[in-house]
């Protein structure tokens, strides 16, 4: 062999190996990126979407969101990538969590009423190919817990993700562009999902979760756990058949044009001119394990701001399978998380899991 070739091969060997190297410390650094510590905090944390002083005690993760599923084909203009800070606290009952994610529009408008010219009202929407809303809809934010999901810790909330190719999803027709379950009856996903209109004027999550349920009478994974009283339903006039809403907010309510509280709704009578606008839903405190976890969200600088509590162990008859449980503080949790912009379906996310420990 000529030395110049000899030379050249053992230049390609030794950058090859660099090459190798890199890539598996950049991979390292990434799992290492990809984790939280929770630590304790000495004071009580108020709820109320602000970072108060005791947060600086938690160290903050930065998340790069910047997948999507698919591409809305009706001039969907939301975000393409976002970045997610989370911290988190504890005490000797809860855990704590704050997100903060850059969205430069607040977005609370999910399926409002409008009046119209003839006098007439109108449900605002503007669905695409898979007969999803994401023009007139409210921003969310979603945590997905793994609890015993196979595969979460390397892939995340992806895991649990089936997607829909040529309009069918094992073998069934299905316009969604995918649906969550999980591969056996035994593993379940902790689902968290805060509402901007639907739970944030009542400061709550609403909690769920993702079993094995796959098109069993049209029904999929995603469930929401058990409730005793309150949530959300549609502000609907059943009795009439030109279509207007059915309830209003009375005098004594905050000014909510998008939403309308159950405790002081008030039925709908007609004094709007056209443009005015009404909320599309009624919303309640949600009462039982659904209500469990305790959030506010603020939009402020072109930034969400969530602040989040739970107890750290849940007591319900369903607790086990529907719920995380931190009940062993030397343990690692793992999570995914996702934001949507004005979206029911499209939503940001990340690949693989965030590790949670606890510093104690």
């Amino acid at each position: 062999m000529k030395k110049s070739t000899f030379n050249r091969l053992a230049f390609v060997t030794k950058w090859s190996a660099i090459v190798i190297i890199n890539g598996l410390l950049s991979c390292t650094a990434m799992a290492k990126k990809l984790t939280i510590e929770s630590v304790m905090t000495p004071t009580p944390i108020s709820i109320d979407g602000e970072i108060e002083p005791a947060w600086q005690r938690a160290k903050p993760l930065s998340i790069i969101l910047n997948e999507l599923p698919y591409k809305p084909n009706n001039g969907y203009k939301g975000l393409k990538e976002t970045t997610i800070q989370v911290r988190s606290l504890y005490d000797d009952e809860y855990i704590y969590l704050f997100y903060r994610w850059y969205d430069p529009t607040k977005d609370l408008a999910r399926f409002p009423w409008e009046k119209q010219k003839d006098g007439s009202w109108q449900h605002l929407s503007n669905k695409d190919s898979t007969l999803h809303e994401n023009t007139y809809y409210e921003d969310k934010l979603a945590i997905y817990w793994d609890i015993n999901e196979r595969g979460f810790i390397k892939k995340g909330c992806d895991k649990s993700c089936h997607m829909v190719e040529n309009g069918l999803l094992e073998g069934i027709k299905d316009t969604s562009s995918g649906r969550h379950y999980t591969k056996k009856d035994s593993e379940t996903i902790d689902e968290w999902q805060w509402k901007s209109i639907r739970t944030n004027p009542n400061n709550q999550i609403d909690d769920g979760f993702v079993d094995n349920e796959h098109e069993t009478n049209g029904k999929w994974g995603r469930k929401a756990d058990e409730k005793t009283a309150g949530g959300y339903y549609n502000n609907v006039d059943k009795n009439d058949k030109t279509k207007k809403p059915g309830w209003m907010n009375g005098k004594t309510s905050a000014p909510a044009p998008y939403w309308v509280l159950e405790t002081s709704k008030v039925p709908f009578k007609d004094t709007f001119k056209p443009g005015d606008r009404i909320g599309g839903i009624v919303t309640a405190l949600i009462k039982g394990s659904r209500g469990d976890v305790e959030a506010k969200g603020v939009w402020q600088d072109d930034h969400w701001q969530l602040e989040v509590k739970r107890k750290l162990v849940t007591h319900h008859a369903l607790s086990a399978r529907q719920d995380v449980q931190f009940n062993d503080l030397n343990k690692a949790y793992y999570f995914g998380v996702t934001a949507f912009d004005n979206s029911q379906i499209n939503h940001l996310y990340h690949k693989k899991s965030v590790k949670l420990t606890f510093k104690h």
